[in-house]
C-alpha cells in the first residue's frame, strides 16, 4: 500500500473516531460477566449487541451461536478476490466481575474518558480489541476502494473466556466446517509497552491437577500413633518438595518429552526487549528471581515449561497446637507447557510420578481439570510477517519486536481443530490493568490497532496472490 493509502486509512479513522468510541462505550455498558449466573442475560445481550454492530459494519453474516453455556458470535464477510485467503479473528465478549467497591475510581460499567484513556471493564480485555476490527475493516475498504475485504474474513467471539472456556472446544469441533481458515488471528493479547510495539508469537499450555491424600480414617493422636503410620500431610509436603531438582528443573520423568527448545534467534530477539528485572520484580511483588538454571527470566516465563504448587494443606490450621496425625491432605499443582508438549502425555507422566511416590497406607485421588495445549508461530511464517509489516506501518515504521505469553488460552483449540496457524494481534499494554480495578485502554493505541487491522487484510491478500 502506498503512502497515500496509509494517509487514507488514517483520515478515515480520524473522521470516524468519535462514533467508534461512542459505540464501544455503548457495548462496554453491558456487564457481560460470564462467571456470574445473575449476568447470564447480560452476556446474551452483549452477543446480540455485537451481532447488530457487525451487521451495521457490513458483515453479510452475523449470528449468535449458542453453547451449553454462554453464547458466542460468528460473523463472515467473503472477499471478492478469487482464491483469497480465509482469516478467522478470535476474541471474547465476556468480562471479569467488577464493582465500585473493588477499588474503582468510577463505575466500572459506565465508561469514562480521561487523559487519552477509556476506563471501563472490558475496555482492553477484550471488547476494545475485538471492536477495533469493525473500524479496521471499514478503513481497509475506504482506503482501497473495495466493496469487500481482500481476505475472506471471519470472526469468532467467545462468551466464556473469562470462565475458562468450558464449552469452546466443543463449539469449534461442532462448527469446524464453517470456521475453516488458512490463518487465525487472536486479538486477546498485548504489547510490551506504549513505546515498544510487539507481536506475540506463542502461548503456553496448561495442565491443572489436584491430589487428595487419605491416611487414617480420622485424625489420630500423634503421640500414640505418630512415627508408626504414614502421615498424608507429610506425603503432600514431600510431593511438593520433589517437583524440582536442585537446578529448578521439573523432576517428573518424561515431563520434557517433545519440548521445542528456544532457538538462538529467538533468544536474541528476547534480549532486544527493554526488560528491567527490578521493575518486573516490583510488578511481581517479589524480592528475588528463581527458576530453571541456564535461562533468563523472560525465557523462563515464555519459552520453558514449569510446575507450580498452587496450594497445599492438611491437618489442623487453627490457633495453638493440636497433636494429631491428620486424616487427609491436599495438593494443587499446575504445569505450564510449551510447544512440543502433549497435555495428555504430561498427565500420564504426573500420574506415574505420584503413584511411585505415595507410600503404602496412603490412598489418593488424582483429578485433572480440562487442559490447554500450547501454541507457537514460527518466526519465519509468512502470515506473521504480514502482521509485523502491518503493525510497523501503523507505528510509522518503528521496528516491531517479539514476545510470547506466559499464560494460557483457548487459541490452541483453534490451532488443533482447524489445523491453521495462530497469530496474535493485540495492542493492550501492561498498565491497562486486565482483571483489576480501573481497567483502561489507551485510545491512541486502540486506534493503532484499527490501523494495523486495516493494513493487515490487504497485506495478507497481496501475499496470497
Amino acid at each position: 500500500m502506498s503512502d497515500t493509502s496509509d494517509s487514507a486509512v488514517r483520515t478515515y479513522i480520524r473522521q470516524h473516531r468519535e462514533t467508534f468510541l461512542a459505540e464501544l462505550a455503548e457495548w462496554l455498558r453491558i456487564p457481560s460477566v460470564s462467571a456470574r449466573p445473575e449476568h447470564a442475560e447480560d452476556v446474551r445481550r452483549s452477543a446480540d449487541w455485537l451481532v447488530g454492530a457487525l451487521r451495521e459494519t457490513g458483515f453479510p453474516v452475523a449470528e449468535v451461536w449458542p453453547t451449553a453455556g454462554a453464547p458466542a458470535v460468528f460473523a463472515e464477510w467473503p472477499s471478492d478476490e478469487p482464491g483469497a485467503p480465509v482469516v478467522l479473528v478470535y476474541g471474547h465478549h465476556d468480562v471479569q466481575p467488577a464493582a465500585l467497591a473493588d477499588g474503582w475510581d468510577s463505575e466500572p460499567f459506565e465508561p469514562r474518558i480521561a487523559d487519552g484513556r477509556m476506563y471501563a471493564r472490558g475496555a482492553a480485555d477484550d471488547k476494545g480489541q475485538v471492536f477495533f476490527h469493525t473500524l479496521g475493516v471499514r478503513a481497509h475498504l475506504a482506503a482501497t476502494g473495495r466493496t469487500a475485504p481482500a481476505v475472506h474474513l471471519k470472526l469468532l467471539i467467545e462468551g466464556e473466556e473469562e470462565s475458562g472456556s468450558p464449552h469452546f472446544r466443543a463449539l469449534v469441533e461442532e462448527r469446524a466446517e464453517r470456521l475453516a481458515a488458512d490463518t487465525v488471528i487472536v486479538s486477546d493479547t498485548g504489547m510490551w509497552s506504549e513505546t515498544t510495539p510487539t507481536v506475540c508469537t506463542g502461548m503456553r499450555g496448561l495442565v491443572d491437577c489436584e491430589i487428595a491424600l487419605h491416611g487414617p480414617a480420622q485424625d489420630i493422636h500423634s503421640g500414640s500413633f505418630g512415627g508408626a503410620v504414614p502421615n498424608p500431610a507429610t506425603v503432600a509436603a514431600r510431593l511438593a518438595g520433589a517437583l524440582h531438582d536442585d537446578g529448578e528443573r521439573v523432576a517428573i520423568p518424561g515431563f520434557y518429552d517433545g519440548v521445542v527448545p528456544v532457538s538462538d534467534a529467538e533468544r536474541a530477539l528476547f534480549a532486544e526487549l527493554p526488560f528491567d528485572e527490578a521493575s518486573w520484580l516490583a510488578t511481581a511483588k517479589s524480592s528475588g528471581t528463581l527458576g530453571e538454571a541456564g535461562y533468563t527470566t523472560l525465557e523462563r516465563i515464555w519459552a520453558r515449561p514449569t510446575a507450580e504448587v498452587n496450594g497445599i494443606g492438611g491437618g489442623y490450621q487453627g490457633p495453638g497446637g493440636k497433636t494429631i496425625v491428620p486424616a487427609t491432605a491436599r495438593l494443587k499443582l499446575t504445569f505450564r507447557l510449551v510447544a512440543g508438549q502433549d497435555p495428555d502425555a504430561v498427565e500420564v507422566a504426573v500420574a506415574r510420578w505420584v503413584a511411585d511416590r505415595v507410600p503404602d497406607g496412603i490412598g489418593y485421588d488424582l483429578s485433572f481439570a480440562a487442559s490447554t495445549r500450547p501454541c507457537l508461530t514460527p518466526l519465519d511464517h509468512p502470515a506473521l510477517q504480514s502482521v509485523v509489516r502491518a503493525m510497523s506501518r501503523a507505528f510509522d515504521g518503528q521496528k516491531i519486536l517479539f514476545t510470547r505469553e506466559g499464560g494460557s488460552g483457548p487459541a490452541a483449540d483453534l490451532q488443533d481443530v482447524l489445523e491453521a496457524p495462530v497469530l496474535f494481534l493485540g495492542i493492550s499494554v501492561p498498565s491497562d490493568g486486565w482483571h483489576a480495578p480501573n481497567e483502561k485502554v489507551e485510545i491512541e493505541l486502540l486506534l493503532k490497532g484499527v490501523e494495523t487491522a486495516a493494513h493487515l487484510w490487504e497485506d495478507l491478500g497481496n501475499a496470497a496472490r
